[in-house]
């Protein structure tokens, strides 16, 4: 098997994952677009680790190591867009930029505000 054919796969599963990180403003569909290329470079490595010959499958165990970072990236990212969207009720990117909470006028007479329904 010659190994131009996954790097080609490969290179182009990245370019839709960084175009998907570019233009996306979902931030579900940006974490989905990083995992995108996560897995082209997994499959990179296993692609040429298969063609070297290693006796050791370095690239494969990395490639585990990849799987593990990603699944814990991918749970983390998740918790986050999900503390967000409770608090702004969006996940749009775009809307996010700025960190700090809308204070809101009090409603109630309240300094905090938290009387308002």
């Amino acid at each position: 098997m010659h190994v131009v054919y996954p790097v080609v796969v490969s290179a182009l599963l990245f370019s839709i994952g960084v175009y998907g990180v570019l233009a996306r403003r979902n931030a579900i569909l940006v974490l989905m677009s990083v995992e995108l290329m996560l897995n082209a470079v997994n499959l990179n490595l296993v692609a040429f680790d298969v063609w070297l010959r290693d006796r050791l499958h370095g690239g494969q165990v990395l490639t585990l190591f990849v799987i593990v970072i990603a699944a814990a990236e991918v749970g983390l990212g998740l918790a986050i867009v999900l503390a967000v969207f409770r608090t702004r009720r969006t996940v749009d990117v775009d809307r996010l930029r700025a960190l700090a909470e809308v204070v809101r006028a009090p409603d109630s007479g309240r300094p905090d505000g938290e009387g308002a329904s």
